[in-house]
Formats: structure tokens, C-alpha cells, sequence
């Protein structure tokens, strides 16, 4: 009953792998179903074969089949879309800018030039040459050299030590403290409100509507309907089954053990000392102290303030501080080691096959026809009209009202306390002597000795005569002048102007190509299954795993037949049958 259960499956089983092995093994290349009419004429070599024989390997069969193992060429047809370029002739509408002639009337200023004769005086320079005699004195110089002798005397230092005490009286401040009030009189503000009345002027706009009318042009769309023919190309998608092995890694766990360091370690408590920070502190000098003639008194004038830094005190401290420690540890770790292995993977494999269609298409062409149209546009005219108002403000003012107060004030008065002291100098006294000396000097005197002299001298007398004279003077007049000039006036217009362009069109041609069929090897098609020429085809066939399964299950081969060497011929399952391909 076991056996009998399990025939079933074991049958599906085997005609799946069965229908998979014969299709990866020719990579679906060729299908062996229903191909009795391989039909048409086989090219091999070069020659063409009659009958469907073909040439396999070199040699040709009788029977038309081809030898296993071999290959023949078949010629396909194959359809290819080509694009031709067709040039088509359109027109489209520019606009074109022209210019006209036209008279305009215009006016200028054209400007004239008169003569006229204008008198005038001039003032006419006349010199005249006169002469005169001048007596003049002039000094000259007679100089004389002298000798004289100067007595003078000549003072040289002499010096000298000497000592002597000098009592000195030293004033030292005593400082006391007093009290004193004072009185002193402030000034508060006391504001009064005030009311005062304002005459201005307000412009108030007056508003008045007006109407203007305006002709102007508008380009009104009229479209037209027309329809082409458009030839397209669409890909119709094939679907093809194929079979592919991929090499794939897996990752596979592998647990190991390996020694680490760890870095550990603790805190540990640490004491120091750290200096006080620098304070700034403010030191005032001695002062000096002077009598004031006009209160008849000591005045005292305190020293200068001056900041000096000073170190502060130390302060002890403490501090946590990470002790590092090294420990060695075994840790268990799993890594992961890539392991190759083999899959086959069936996939399906699309081609595009294009067909061409053709579809009409409706289009609209817009023209722009102008159109005449007349509006009424309603503006606004503002005017100003002036209009008197009045409006009262209110204004503060401030007085200032005395108010008298009192301070008390603390001071510091300051006594000086006379003290008597002694030291010892030493001072050097210079004497000068006296020293006669005698020289003799060279000098030159110079005496003025007066002489008369005369000299004639020339200078001219100017005097202005007065002198009548005429000249002509040209001044310029304009006179409005008409004239006529030709201007170019700018205008546009539509034009329609054809241009060629040229488009892609696909068409599809059909054009035979030579392909290459392998023919394999019959599994279990051969003229004496139990021939030693056909052993190698019909082994792989009877040593499947399956088919072992099955001769162990059903006895024989597999097929139900008591023989140990294929399909024998006195067995029912049809192995004298030709193959299904019809080879």
C-alpha cells in the first residue's frame, strides 16, 4: 500500500524535471513539440538541401533527419522598423514691420541778421616827454685802521669743602573729624496749563467725473478644424521562458575565542594648594600742607591715590583624579564565513515586436481677424478748495519756584604738628680769584664824507582827449517759418510665409536572416536502444534518480518493463515510437 500511494507523486515528479531538464538543456532554443513539418528548405555549407535534409557535422542522412550533436542553418524572417525622412511643406504667420510715407506740416524759427551804425566816445591816450634836474648828496665811505690795548682780568674758580647742621622743622598732619550744616536753595518746576485758539487753512479735494471715448483695435480668434493622417509605431511585448544557474555566498555563523585588553581604573582623591587670586586695593600718599596767606591758616592738600595688587591668600583644595588600569579578558565572538552555493533561477525574457498603425487626428488652425471696438472710459478730476478752520491747543508752562533746604555734611580737618630736626651737610664753596690779563686789538673806523651830485631825469605826462567814433552793429531777429517734411510711419502687417520641415517617418521591412540551430541528442529515440552506439544517448536517461526510483519501486527500468536496457521491444510504452521532434 506504501508503494502504491506514492506511484502517483513520484510519476508528477519526474515528467516536471523531466519537461525542465529537456528545456535548460537547449536553453529553450529549440522546442521539440509538434515539429514534424520543420518544413521549408535548410541551408548548410553553402547548399540548399531538398526534402528538409540538412547537412549535420558534414554528412547528410537520407531520411532528412540531421546527426546528433550536429547544427544547420534556417533562414527567419525578421521585421525591422526603419525611419525615413519625409519633407512636408506648412506656412505659418509672422508679423512684418513696413513703413509708409507721410507730409506733416511743421513750423520753425528761422533767424535774420541787421546791420546798424552805432557812435561812440573814446578816450584817447597822449603822452608828452618832459625833463628835470635834481641835486642829490651822497655819502661816502673813508675807512681808517686803529690799535688799542685792553687791559681785563680773567676770574678762576677755587673750591672748598665745608660741614655745617641745619635745624629743620618737619609739619606731621593730625587728622579730626567735624560736622556742619548746610543750607542751599532748589529750584522746582511748576508747570500751568494754558489754552491759546489757531486759525488754518484746509484745501478740501472736490471731486468731478468726466467721460472720454476711446477707439481701439481688438484681434479677435477665429480656429478652423482640419485632420491629417499620422503613421505610429507600437511594440507588442512577447514574453519567453529561460532557465539560469546563479552563484550565490551565504553567510555561514563560526564561533571563536580571543583575548582582549579592557581599560579600566578608579578615581582617587588628590590635595593642593592653589595661590590666592590678585587684589587690587586703592593707596593714598602722603599729603603736604601749605599756608594760605588770605584765610591765615594751614592748608592741607591730601596725596595722590594710586592701585596697587596684592597676592591673596592660599586656599587648599581638593581634586578627583582617574587612575587608569589595564585587565585582559576572553571573549567569545562569532564570525560569519561566506559559503558558495548554486541556484537555478527561472526568468522570463520579453522582446519588443513593433507593428505599424495609422490614426486620423483632428487639429484646430486660430487666425487673429481685427476688430473695430469703441469704449467709454469715466476719469476723475480733483480740485482743491481752500477752507478756513479753527482749532484750540493747549500748552504748558513751566516756572520755576526756589525751595530751601539743609545738608549736614561730615569733613576732616587736618592739623599740622611742627616738629623739630637736625642733620649734617656737606657743601662744596667755590671762590673766584681775580687774574689781570693784557691784549691788543686791530680795529677799522669808518668815516661818511658827504659829496653833491646832480642828475637830469626824463618822465612822461599823460592826458586823455576825447575822440568821436562810429561802427556797425549786427544783431539777430527770428521769423516763424512753415515747412512741410516727409516722415516714415511705422506700421505692421501679416504675412504668410511656407517653410519646410522634415520628420521621421517609421515603415517596417521584412528581411530573411540566417540562424544557427543546434541539433542535440535524442534521449531515448534510437533505432536499437540495447546497441552499444546507443548506450552514451539512452544513459543519462536510465540513470536519473527518479527513474531509479522507479525501477526500484515498480522492478525492470522504470517503464514497467522486465528488461534491464532501456525500452525493450516487446514492452507497451512506446520506446520503438520515432521521438516527439520527429528527427
Amino acid at each position: 500500500m506504501k508503494r502504491l500511494w506514492l506511484l502517483p507523486a513520484l510519476m508528477i515528479i519526474s515528467i516536471v524535471s523531466g519537461a525542465n531538464a529537456a528545456h535548460a538543456a537547449y536553453s529553450g532554443a529549440i522546442s521539440y513539440e509538434g515539429c514534424s513539418s520543420c518544413g521549408g528548405s535548410v541551408v548548410a555549407d553553402g547548399s540548399v538541401m531538398a526534402e528538409g535534409s540538412a547537412v549535420a557535422g558534414g554528412s547528410v542522412i537520407a531520411d532528412g533527419s540531421a546527426v546528433a550533436g550536429g547544427s544547420y542553418t534556417v533562414m527567419r524572417t525578421v521585421r525591422e522598423t526603419v525611419m525615413e525622412q519625409v519633407q512636408e511643406t506648412r506656412t505659418r504667420t509672422r508679423n512684418e514691420v513696413y513703413y509708409e510715407d507721410q507730409v506733416v506740416n511743421r513750423t520753425r524759427m528761422v533767424p535774420e541778421t541787421h546791420q546798424k551804425e552805432v557812435q561812440y566816445t573814446v578816450m584817447v591816450p597822449s603822452y608828452e616827454t618832459r625833463q628835470r634836474t635834481i641835486n642829490y648828496t651822497v655819502n661816502k665811505p673813508v675807512y681808517e685802521t686803529r690799535e688799542k690795548v685792553i687791559n681785563y682780568t680773567v676770574k678762576k674758580p677755587v673750591y672748598e669743602t665745608r660741614t655745617k647742621t641745619i635745624n629743620y622743622t618737619v609739619n606731621k598732619p593730625v587728622y579730626e573729624q567735624h560736622q556742619r550744616v548746610i543750607n542751599y536753595t532748589v529750584k522746582k518746576p511748576v508747570y500751568e496749563t494754558r489754552t491759546k485758539t489757531i486759525n488754518y487753512t484746509v484745501n478740501k479735494p472736490v471731486y468731478e467725473t468726466r467721460q472720454k471715448v476711446t477707439n481701439y483695435t481688438v484681434m479677435v480668434p477665429t480656429y478652423e478644424t482640419r485632420t491629417r493622417n499620422i503613421n505610429y509605431t507600437v511594440y507588442n511585448t512577447v514574453q519567453e521562458q529561460k532557465v539560469r544557474t546563479e552563484n550565490y555566498s551565504v553567510s555561514v555563523p563560526q564561533t571563536y575565542t580571543k583575548t582582549i585588553t579592557v581599560k579600566g581604573g578608579h578615581w582617587e582623591t588628590q590635595t593642593e594648594t592653589v595661590p590666592g587670586p590678585m587684589i587690587r586695593r586703592t593707596v593714598r600718599e602722603p599729603g603736604t600742607s601749605y599756608f594760605d596767606a588770605a584765610t591765615c591758616r594751614t592748608v592741607y592738600c591730601p596725596g595722590k591715590c594710586r592701585v596697587e595688587c596684592v597676592q591673596g591668600c592660599p586656599k587648599t583644595i581638593c581634586k578627583k583624579v582617574w587612575v587608569p588600569t589595564c585587565e585582559q579578558k576572553e571573549v567569545t565572538c562569532t564570525k560569519y564565513v561566506s559559503e558558495c552555493r548554486t541556484r537555478e533561477i527561472p526568468y522570463t525574457v520579453c522582446r519588443r515586436v513593433p507593428e505599424c498603425r495609422t490614426k486620423t487626428v483632428e487639429y484646430k488652425v486660430c487666425k487673429m481677424v481685427p476688430e473695430c471696438r469703441t469704449k467709454t472710459c469715466n476719469y476723475t478730476v480733483c480740485k482743491m478748495v481752500p477752507e478756513c478752520r479753527t482749532k484750540t491747543c493747549e500748552y504748558k508752562v513751566c516756572k520755576m519756584v526756589c525751595e530751601n533746604r539743609q545738608k549736614t555734611c561730615n569733613y576732616t580737618t587736618c592739623k599740622m604738628v611742627p616738629e623739630c630736626r637736625t642733620k649734617t651737610c656737606n657743601y662744596t664753596v667755590c671762590k673766584m680769584v681775580c687774574e689781570p690779563r693784557t691784549k691788543v686789538c686791530k680795529y677799522t673806523v669808518c668815516k661818511m664824507v658827504p659829496e653833491c651830485r646832480t642828475k637830469v631825469c626824463e618822465y612822461k605826462v599823460c592826458k586823455m582827449i576825447p575822440e568821436c567814433r562810429t561802427k556797425t552793429v549786427c544783431h539777430t531777429t527770428c521769423r516763424k517759418e512753415c515747412y512741410q517734411e516727409t516722415i516714415k510711419v511705422k506700421k505692421c502687417r501679416k504675412v504668410c510665409e511656407p517653410y519646410t520641415v522634415t520628420r521621421c517617418v517609421p515603415r517596417v521591412v521584412c528581411k530573411q536572416v540566417p540562424v544557427t540551430v543546434c541539433c542535440p541528442a535524442p534521449a531515448c529515440g534510437c533505432a536499437d536502444p540495447c546497441a552499444d552506439a546507443c548506450a552514451p544517448a539512452c544513459a543519462p536517461a536510465s540513470a536519473g534518480p527518479i527513474r531509479s526510483l522507479l525501477k526500484g519501486i515498480l522492478g525492470g527500468n522504470g517503464c514497467g518493463c522486465g528488461n534491464d536496457c532501456g525500452c525493450d521491444a516487446g514492452c507497451d510504452s512506446g520506446c520503438e515510437v520515432a521521438p516527439a521532434c520527429g528527427c
